[in-house]
Protein backbone atom coordinates (compact mmCIF):
# COMPACT_ATOMS: atom_id res chain seq x y z
CA UNK A 1 0.00 0.00 0.00
CA UNK A 2 2.50 2.83 -1.11
CA UNK A 3 1.13 5.96 -1.77
CA UNK A 4 2.14 9.45 -2.21
CA UNK A 5 0.84 13.03 -2.25
CA UNK A 6 2.51 16.37 -2.15
CA UNK A 7 1.76 18.74 0.84
CA UNK A 8 3.11 22.29 2.24
CA UNK A 9 4.79 20.84 5.66
CA UNK A 10 5.77 23.22 8.36
CA UNK A 11 9.10 21.60 10.60
CA UNK A 12 10.15 23.10 13.56
CA UNK A 13 13.30 22.81 15.97
CA UNK A 14 13.49 23.99 19.51
CA UNK A 15 15.54 23.64 22.46
CA UNK A 16 13.93 24.54 25.59
CA UNK A 17 17.05 24.70 27.45
CA UNK A 18 19.47 27.01 24.75
CA UNK A 19 18.79 29.15 22.32
CA UNK A 20 17.93 27.23 19.36
CA UNK A 21 15.06 27.84 17.09
CA UNK A 22 14.39 26.96 13.44
CA UNK A 23 11.63 26.55 11.43
CA UNK A 24 11.00 25.49 7.83
CA UNK A 25 7.64 25.84 5.81
CA UNK A 26 8.06 23.80 2.34
CA UNK A 27 6.42 21.13 0.18
CA UNK A 28 7.16 18.19 1.01
CA UNK A 29 6.42 14.23 -0.51
CA UNK A 30 4.90 12.04 1.72
CA UNK A 31 4.77 8.27 1.33
CA UNK A 32 2.57 5.90 3.34
CA UNK A 33 4.19 2.52 3.95
CA UNK A 34 1.39 0.82 5.37
CA UNK A 35 -1.51 2.35 8.32
CA UNK A 36 0.88 3.78 10.82
CA UNK A 37 4.38 4.38 8.36
CA UNK A 38 5.14 7.40 6.73
CA UNK A 39 8.25 8.70 4.87
CA UNK A 40 8.56 12.28 4.47
CA UNK A 41 10.86 13.69 1.93
CA UNK A 42 11.44 17.68 1.95
CA UNK A 43 14.03 20.30 0.74
CA UNK A 44 15.49 22.58 3.74
CA UNK A 45 17.45 25.67 2.24
CA UNK A 46 20.51 26.43 3.52
CA UNK A 47 21.68 28.85 5.49
CA UNK A 48 22.99 31.29 3.54
CA UNK A 49 26.94 31.95 4.60
CA UNK A 50 27.34 29.51 7.35
CA UNK A 51 28.16 26.51 5.28
CA UNK A 52 29.81 27.48 1.67
CA UNK A 53 29.94 24.91 -0.74
CA UNK A 54 33.25 24.27 -2.59
CA UNK A 55 34.26 23.10 -6.11
CA UNK A 56 37.95 21.87 -6.35
CA UNK A 57 39.41 22.59 -9.68
CA UNK A 58 43.07 22.91 -11.30
CA UNK A 59 43.46 26.78 -10.19
CA UNK A 60 42.58 25.66 -6.58
CA UNK A 61 39.46 25.94 -4.38
CA UNK A 62 36.45 28.18 -5.39
CA UNK A 63 33.88 28.42 -3.26
CA UNK A 64 29.88 28.15 -5.15
CA UNK A 65 26.23 29.26 -4.25
CA UNK A 66 24.62 27.11 -1.44
CA UNK A 67 22.49 24.43 -2.23
CA UNK A 68 19.21 22.97 -0.76
CA UNK A 69 19.59 19.89 2.09
CA UNK A 70 17.37 16.76 1.38
CA UNK A 71 15.76 16.02 5.11
CA UNK A 72 14.10 12.50 5.25
CA UNK A 73 11.79 11.53 8.12
CA UNK A 74 11.05 7.47 8.41
CA UNK A 75 8.01 7.48 10.92
CA UNK A 76 6.25 5.16 12.61
CA UNK A 77 4.40 5.30 16.11
CA UNK A 78 7.63 3.83 17.90
CA UNK A 79 10.54 4.74 16.01
CA UNK A 80 11.36 7.53 13.73
CA UNK A 81 14.89 8.08 11.95
CA UNK A 82 15.68 11.88 10.54
CA UNK A 83 18.02 11.52 7.71
CA UNK A 84 19.63 14.95 6.54
CA UNK A 85 21.74 14.84 3.07
CA UNK A 86 23.69 17.39 1.99
CA UNK A 87 26.76 18.01 -0.38
CA UNK A 88 28.50 20.36 1.44
CA UNK A 89 30.30 20.31 5.29
CA UNK A 90 27.65 18.07 7.41
CA UNK A 91 25.25 15.22 7.12
CA UNK A 92 23.53 13.45 9.95
CA UNK A 93 21.35 10.79 11.54
CA UNK A 94 19.43 10.21 14.38
CA UNK A 95 17.70 7.36 15.25
CA UNK A 96 14.82 8.12 17.52
CA UNK A 97 12.60 5.62 19.90
CA UNK A 98 10.39 6.49 22.18
CA UNK A 99 11.80 5.87 25.75
CA UNK A 100 14.73 4.19 24.59
CA UNK A 101 18.68 5.58 24.10
CA UNK A 102 19.37 5.94 20.08
CA UNK A 103 22.27 7.23 18.12
CA UNK A 104 23.02 10.59 16.60
CA UNK A 105 25.83 10.58 13.80
CA UNK A 106 27.16 13.90 12.67
CA UNK A 107 29.08 13.38 9.35
CA UNK A 108 31.61 16.42 8.91
CA UNK A 109 33.48 16.59 5.54
CA UNK A 110 36.92 18.56 4.68
CA UNK A 111 37.59 21.33 2.30
CA UNK A 112 39.70 18.42 1.11
CA UNK A 113 37.56 15.93 -1.23
CA UNK A 114 40.26 13.28 -0.48
CA UNK A 115 40.08 13.18 3.19
CA UNK A 116 37.79 10.82 4.38
CA UNK A 117 34.22 12.04 6.30
CA UNK A 118 34.71 12.72 10.24
CA UNK A 119 31.71 11.33 12.61
CA UNK A 120 30.67 12.35 15.40
CA UNK A 121 28.45 10.37 17.30
CA UNK A 122 26.24 11.13 20.26
CA UNK A 123 23.52 9.28 22.15
CA UNK A 124 19.96 10.67 22.10
CA UNK A 125 16.68 9.96 24.55
CA UNK A 126 13.30 9.97 23.48
CA UNK A 127 11.41 11.66 25.93
CA UNK A 128 8.16 11.73 24.15
CA UNK A 129 6.88 10.55 20.50
CA UNK A 130 3.16 11.60 19.75
CA UNK A 131 1.94 10.68 15.91
CA UNK A 132 -1.74 11.68 14.72
CA UNK A 133 -1.68 9.33 11.54
CA UNK A 134 -5.60 8.92 10.68
CA UNK A 135 -6.63 8.56 8.38
CA UNK A 136 -3.84 10.06 6.73
CA UNK A 137 0.04 11.72 8.58
CA UNK A 138 -0.91 15.38 10.21
CA UNK A 139 0.94 15.82 13.14
CA UNK A 140 4.29 14.20 14.81
CA UNK A 141 6.36 15.69 17.61
CA UNK A 142 9.25 14.20 19.32
CA UNK A 143 10.77 15.56 22.35
CA UNK A 144 14.39 14.13 22.84
CA UNK A 145 18.07 14.72 24.49
CA UNK A 146 21.36 14.43 22.86
CA UNK A 147 23.97 13.60 25.39
CA UNK A 148 28.10 13.10 25.06
CA UNK A 149 28.96 10.76 27.66
CA UNK A 150 27.55 11.89 30.82
CA UNK A 151 26.83 15.86 29.76
CA UNK A 152 23.42 16.38 28.28
CA UNK A 153 23.53 18.68 25.39
CA UNK A 154 20.17 20.16 25.82
CA UNK A 155 16.63 18.85 24.94
CA UNK A 156 14.40 19.38 21.68
CA UNK A 157 11.21 19.23 20.91
CA UNK A 158 10.55 18.54 16.71
CA UNK A 159 7.69 19.15 15.46
CA UNK A 160 5.89 18.41 11.84
CA UNK A 161 2.85 19.89 10.71
CA UNK A 162 1.06 18.48 7.68
CA UNK A 163 -1.36 21.15 6.20
CA UNK A 164 -4.47 19.11 4.73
Amino acid sequence: MLTHQRKPVCLSLVSTDLPIWSVVETAATLYQKDRERFDVLLNEPSVRGWQPHFTHNDSGTVQTENSSRLLWLEISPYRTIITMQERGALSYRHLLERGMYGISRYWLRSDDPHEPLQQIRLRNYTRSLTLVSRPFLRHLRLEYELWTGKVRLGRYVLNLEIHQ
